[in-house]
């Protein structure tokens, strides 16, 4: 099965953040997974050829998991968080992913 062509504006968009967390790091060291937020409409194709192209690293498996806004109450108003979107991206034994390297 071919890949789809991806415009790649939208694939460095796709990507808004890794998740740096207690839980995240341990699924890191366990799983040789890592952990995304992506953008609501992301799918799943998009994020494994958005991290390949960003880190050229090699994408075994992707999974999503979209996360409900709590609602809130801030005094006497009532407000709602915004939805949350992760990706855990599986990488392949032997891939890794270091994101406290120094960009030059």
């Amino acid at each position: 099965m071919t890949s789809p062509a991806f415009n790649n504006e939208r694939l460095m968009k796709v990507l808004l953040a890794p998740v740096i967390s207690e839980k995240s790091t341990q699924v890191a060291e366990k799983h040789e997974q890592v952990a995304f937020h992506v953008q609501q409409d992301a799918t799943k194709q998009e994020v494994k050829a958005a991290v390949e192209l960003l880190f050229k690293v090699q994408v075994e498996s992707v999974n999503i998991l979209n996360i409900g806004g709590k609602t809130k109450r801030f005094g006497r108003f009532i407000g709602r968080r915004n939805n949350i979107r992760k990706a855990y991206v599986c990488l392949k034994p032997g891939q890794q992913i270091d994101f406290q390297q120094e960009v030059k």
